[in-house]
């Protein structure tokens, strides 16, 4: 079996990104459950049969399906005695997966025919294949996760405008004016100020469509910048806590460790890429 894991919780609060992708040729009534997931993890069958059971429903799957495996849905799968399937999978995570599998019928309806499509098949096998690059392994993972959801998407569309999209507006705006202030020292009344709306209602809304606070996630999106200017630049760690808005480098350093497990000097040693 291949499985390859690019995450912690910590990364809950980025925007969409892949975090394990794998293949396995399974034995005759090979069974993986009773198990919640934390992510959404599409299995495309490649040969073979087996059942799938999630929402109290039962699904007999074969060659060309796949299934969709939901945060926090009691899942199960097996194999067949006879034909025992062969499947690859794609898990994401990230604030924006869910609406984005919005788009399409597989949220609701969990499973879908994929038949004999190159695209999609080929998307499965780039994602295994870019693992192994020495750099620039983010990028084209999550080039070709965009791709594949842009290919369900077009291949099976939801039925109508979704929830996510009447009610995203503000989430999103709120999300954009992070990104182009982290740097100040912006509280949420500025958010909510910018967008005209109530603090309370701004609240709600962040929470509902991210998952996280709006004070969490201004937190963690400030970590993650400052491990790309660790990275990419020689800044000293006093400027580099300043750059994400936190004046003392100290407090700076404490909460780094927290949100990371190593102190700031230590993580621009490491080989990690974010």
């Amino acid at each position: 079996m291949l499985d390859y894991n690019f995450s912690n919780d910590f990364y809950k609060n980025i925007d969409a990104m892949i975090y394990t992708c794998g293949h396995e040729n399974c034995k005759p009534g090979h069974s993986y459950g009773p198990i919640l997931r934390n992510g959404y993890l599409i299995h495309y069958i490649l040969s073979g049969t087996g059942i799938y059971k999630a929402r109290g429903k039962i699904f007999r799957l074969k060659e060309g399906d796949a299934f969709l495996i939901c945060p926090d849905d009691l899942i199960y799968y097996e194999a067949d005695l006879h034909t025992p399937w062969s499947y690859t999978w794609i898990g994401m995570q990230g604030i924006k997966i869910k609406g984005y599998l919005e788009r399409t019928s597989l949220l609701k309806d969990l499973v879908v025919h994929y038949g004999h499509d190159d695209q999609m098949r080929l998307c499965h096998e780039k994602m295994a294949e870019a693992d192994k690059l020495p750099q620039n392994r983010d990028l084209i993972m999550n080039s070709i996760m965009y791709e594949y959801l842009f290919l369900l998407a077009r291949k099976f569309p939801g039925s109508q405008l979704t929830s996510y999209e009447k009610k995203s507006d503000h989430a999103e705006e709120a999300l954009k004016y992070i990104e182009d202030h982290y740097c100040d020292s912006i509280t949420i009344q500025d958010i909510a100020d910018h967008l005209k709306i109530n603090r309370s209602y701004l609240h709600r809304v962040f929470k509902s469509f991210t998952g996280a606070s709006i004070q969490s996630y201004l937190l963690d999106y400030r970590i993650r910048q400052a491990c790309i200017l660790l990275k990419n630049t020689d800044l000293s760690i006093r400027a580099v806590a300043h750059s994400v808005s936190f004046i003392d480098p100290l407090y700076f350093s404490r909460i780094f460790h927290q949100k990371m497990g190593i102190s700031p000097s230590e993580y621009r040693k490491t080989d990690n890429l974010l």
